[in-house]
This record gives structure tokens, C-alpha cells and sequence, in this order.
């Protein structure tokens, strides 16, 4: 998950048997490149690079005036002044072309797209270069637009997933499948692997996911705590508190909809019309702001603390102990 799966930890689970992943969309192309030469210098294994392939945000002056307005009185109780303006702290990998270029020069084994896919024309360049392609779909329609655009394997993200929902358009419907009905629908239906994300933290949800037809499982939440994640303490604590137990699915930190760990912000969900908040990832610099002045005041509540529904189950260990212990289970379990 971004923000806490460094090249340490990817390379961890690369060694230990699994496909570990980094997540550079909130990257520049110096700080991607560097993480991706960073992994394979510690694992001569296969692993996942993520990029994010949002629509670019439209600014909007009035509404980004409004929203940090809204935010201001939270600026003034932990004593900082709130930011004059806004900016769109990161580009998409649909128009990063510096980005792009960088991914076809370091040639990772895999790369997956969220929110959407590059153009046609990449997609091939990508495969030209022998790299396999996974991309997030959270319907049926959207993975089958994936599998048609030459996609090789689909991640089934199931309602229950910690972190930014994988929702191609932000105005359209979300269906809100879970994992297991979600990776069923599409193991019937696709030509492709897939892979099931959500909620799955140990051998018997693997187990399950492997029984509803995805060739191998996803899992973000169930690494958190582990010795190599950029977690901090507070983040480690709520994620074995009672705001494990009550996730949501919000806008309000960054612009688009993200299950996390019950927490300031997500107190403000229902309290906020979604077409008030800027656009993604817009509204995200505001929220690291907030953030920044809350670890200055001490105070916790205010971190992006993306977790999945299944955060109740976490465990504190060692990766390596973690994979140790996820292929025990999953072996003893049918």
C-alpha cells in the first residue's frame, strides 16, 4: 500500500516466495526509478510496480478556496495556519511521459495500473518490453475492458479493500461487489488470471479466494505491521484498536473514495457532500497539510491510515515470519 510498502518490504516478500510490490503514483520520476532500482538490488526475484492512471484533476479555484475554508478552523485549533492555495501534488501515469519513459529504461518484471489504463500505444510498449501487465477492476465491465486491452491479469477488488477504491470513473455507480463475489464473477468470465483483493488477511482467506477461482490473492492490510513498513506507532495502534472494527469508505481524505481506519477525518463523511471536496488528488494536498500539523501538535487522528475491512485480524510480525505463516495456513487449510 502506498505510503508504507517500501523496496525493504517488497523485496522481503519477493524473498520469501511471494510477488512483492511499490507503489510510486504519489512518486516523482527520480523518487520511482530509485525505489525500482532499490528493489532489485535486493531481490533477484520478480516484483510489482503500481501506478495510478487517474483522470487529471480539474482545478476548480472556487471550490479549493471553499474546501480549505472548511478545513481552516481544524488548521487553527492545532496552531498552524492553513495553506492560501492548493495544487495537484502528482500527475498521472497518463500523462507522466517522463515517468513513462523511465518504466520502458528499467524494464520491472510487472506493473499494475489503478483507477484506469494508459492508452493503447503504452500498453504495447510495455509489452513489447516483456513486461506483464496487471490492472485493478472492481465490475465486470471495466475488467473486461482491461482483458480486450491486452491486459494479462486482473486484480478483483472487492468492497472490502483498504486504500483508494479502484473506480475508473468517480461519477459513475459503484456496485460495491465484495471480494469473493466479485473474483467469482470474473474467474467465469474472463479468459485471464485473477487475482482477489480485500479483506484478506491470513491462510483460510487466501484459501477461499484460491476456491472461488483467482489464481493467487492480493494483500495490502495484512503487511502493515510488519518490520519493514513505514507505518508509524499511531498508525500501528489504531490498526489493533476499535477503529479497526469500523472502517470507511471516504472522499474526504484525498478526493476520491478510500477505506480507512476510523478516524478525525472520517468523522467528517457524512457531514460533507462529496461534490464539495476538490478533486483528487487535490484535496490530498490539503489533507497532508492537516496531517503535517497534527504530527507537529502531537496529535494522531489525522492519518491516512488506508486499511481494509479485515484489520481486525492483523498480526505484528517479521515479513518474513508473516509469508512463513501465510503458507502454513494456507497449506493446512481446504
Amino acid at each position: 500500500m502506498a505510503g508504507t510498502a517500501p523496496p525493504k518490504l517488497a523485496a522481503a516478500v519477493c524473498n520469501a516466495g511471494g510477488l512483492g510490490s511499490i507503489a510510486v503514483g504519489a512518486t516523482d520520476v527520480d523518487g520511482a526509478r530509485a525505489q525500482i532500482q532499490q528493489t532489485r538490488a535486493l531481490t533477484d526475484c520478480a516484483f510489482n510496480v503500481n501506478f495510478f492512471c487517474h483522470a487529471p484533476a480539474q482545478h476548480d479555484d472556487a471550490k479549493q478556496s471553499n474546501w480549505l475554508n472548511r478545513l481552516r478552523p481544524t488548521f487553527d485549533d492545532l496552531g498552524v495556519t492553513a495553506p492560501d492555495t492548493l495544487s495537484e501534488i502528482y500527475s498521472t501515469f497518463l500523462t507522466d511521459d517522463a515517468k513513462f519513459q523511465m518504466v520502458l529504461d528499467e524494464c520491472p518484471p510487472v506493473v499494475s495500473f489503478h483507477f484506469g489504463l494508459p492508452d493503447a500505444e503504452k500498453i504495447t510498449a510495455l509489452k513489447d518490453k516483456g513486461i506483464i501487465l496487471f490492472s485493478t477492476a472492481i465490475t465486470l465491465a471495466d475488467a473486461k475492458v482491461a482483458q480486450d486491452a491486452g491486459i494479462d491479469a486482473i486484480v478483483a477488488q472487492g468492497w472490502e479493500a483498504g486504500g483508494h477504491r479502484g473506480i475508473v470513473d468517480p461519477n459513475s455507480q459503484d456496485t460495491r461487489l465484495g471480494t469473493f463475489a466479485l473474483t467469482r464473477v470474473l474467474a467465469e468470465n474472463l479468459f485471464v488470471p485473477v487475482i482477489a483483493a480485500g479483506g484478506i488477511m491470513d491462510g483460510a482467506g487466501i484459501r477461499a479466494a484460491l476456491n472461488m477461482g483467482a489464481t493467487c490473492a492480493q494483500m495490502g492490510t495484512a503487511f502493515i505491521d510488519t518490520d519493514h513498513s513505514l507505518a508509524d506507532a499511531s498508525y500501528r495502534s489504531a490498526l489493533h484498536s476499535d477503529a479497526a472494527h469500523n472502517t470507511v469508505m471516504t472522499p474526504v481524505v484525498s478526493g476520491r473514495p478510500a477505506r480507512c481506519l476510523a478516524n478525525e477525518f472520517t468523522k467528517w463523511d457524512d457531514l460533507i457532500d462529496p461534490s464539495d471536496i476538490p478533486d483528487y488528488p487535490i484535496a490530498y494536498d490539503a489533507a497532508k497539510s492537516l496531517i503535517a500539523a497534527a504530527k507537529v501538535a502531537g496529535i494522531s487522528g489525522f492519518g491516512a491510515n488506508w486499511a481494509g475491512q479485515g484489520a481486525p485480524l492483523s498480526r505484528a510480525m517479521s515479513v518474513t515470519d508473516l509469508m512463513k505463516t501465510l503458507k502454513s495456513e494456507l497449506d493446512t487449510t481446504r
